[in-house]
C-alpha cells in the first residue's frame, strides 16, 4: 500500500492526524525534500527508511514503491501542502495502477490556507470577490496560453500565485495588463506557518521591489485582490434580516 499524505504547509502540526497516524505507522517515506519540514520525519519509527525525492526521478520513486510492495512494507509519499496542489501525484498514480500496487491520498493543509491565516485574511469577501483563483505564471513549465496571468486576472477575483516568486515583474506587469490597478493591494508570505514565516504588504504595482527589500526570492505565495482592503459588505448569514433554514428574521 501507498499513502500519499499531505505535510501541511509548514508547521509540524498542521499535518492532519491521519497524516501523523500514517507517519509513525510507515516502512518507508519518500518525502518532497525541497519543501516538507523535515521535522516531520521524527514522526518515523527507528527501522522506517527515509528517502528525499529531491535527489529522485519519477523512475527512481516507483522503483522504491515496488521494493517496498515485493516485501510487504506500506509507503507514505509526503508531499507538500495538499498533494492535489502542483504535487505531480497523477503521473505517480498512473505508474501505481499499471503495476496493480493500492494506494490512498490522505489531504493537507495548502499553503494558500497558510497564506490566509498569516495575513488574517478572508479571500471571499461578499461584494468583494467570491472567487479564488490559484494558478502560477508560465515559466520553464508552461501553463495553457488561456490560463495566461493576463486572462486570469481580468476577473478582478482573488488570485494566489504559486511558484512565480522569481518572475516578480513579470507578474506585475502581466497582472497590471489583464486588469488589476497597480495600487491593487497585494503580498508577499513566505514560508507561511513556519517559523520563519514572513509577512509582506504591497501592491501589485511594487512586489518585485517589495521582495528585493525583504530578500525573498522563492518559497512564497503572492496574494492579489481587494480582499487584503477594508471595503466589503457584512454576510446574509448572520444578519438578522435575513431568515434561513435555522432562524427566523427579525425585523
Amino acid at each position: 500500500m501507498v499513502n500519499f499524505v499531505g505535510a501541511g504547509c509548514g508547521a509540524v502540526d498542521l499535518i492532519t492526524v491521519r497524516g501523523m497516524k500514517l507517519l509513525q505507522n510507515a516502512d518507508v517515506i519518500i518525502y518532497a525534500g525541497s519543501l516538507v519540514n523535515p521535522e516531520l520525519l521524527e514522526f518515523a519509527k527507528s527501522t522506517c527508511e527515509i528517502h528525499n525525492s529531491a535527489y529522485m526521478t519519477l523512475d527512481d520513486v516507483i522503483s522504491v514503491i515496488e521494493e517496498a510492495e515485493h516485501f510487504g512494507k506500506m509507503t507514505v509519499r509526503l508531499h507538500t501542502g495538499d498533494p492535489s496542489l502542483y504535487g505531480a501525484i497523477r503521473e505517480q498514480i498512473d505508474r501505481l495502477e499499471a503495476l496493480n500496487i493500492p494506494y490512498e491520498i490522505c489531504p493537507g493543509v495548502s499553503s494558500f490556507c497558510g497564506a490566509a491565516a498569516a495575513l488574517r485574511a478572508e479571500y471571499t469577501l461578499p461584494d468583494v470577490s467570491q472567487t479564488v483563483i490559484i494558478t502560477r505564471r508560465s515559466g520553464r513549465t508552461k501553463v495553457p496560453e488561456k490560463e495566461s496571468i493576463q486572462n486570469l486576472a481580468s476577473h478582478g477575483a482573488t488570485m494566489v500565485v504559486f511558484l512565480s516568486t522569481g518572475m516578480l515583474k513579470e507578474l506585475s506587469k502581466e497582472l497590471i495588463e489583464g486588469g488589476y490597478s497597480p495600487d491593487t493591494p497585494s503580498a508577499i508570505v513566505y514560508k507561511a506557518s513556519w517559523e520563519d514565516e514572513k509577512v509582506c504588504r504591497c501592491t501589485v504595482g511594487n512586489l518585485a521591489q517589495t521582495a528585493e527589500a525583504n530578500g525573498i526570492k522563492k518559497t512564497a505565495l503572492i496574494c492579489v485582490g481587494n480582499f487584503l482592503g477594508n471595503d466589503y459588505s457584512l454576510s446574509k448569514l448572520y444578519d438578522k434580516t435575513f431568515e434561513t433554514e435555522f432562524r427566523k428574521a427579525k425585523l
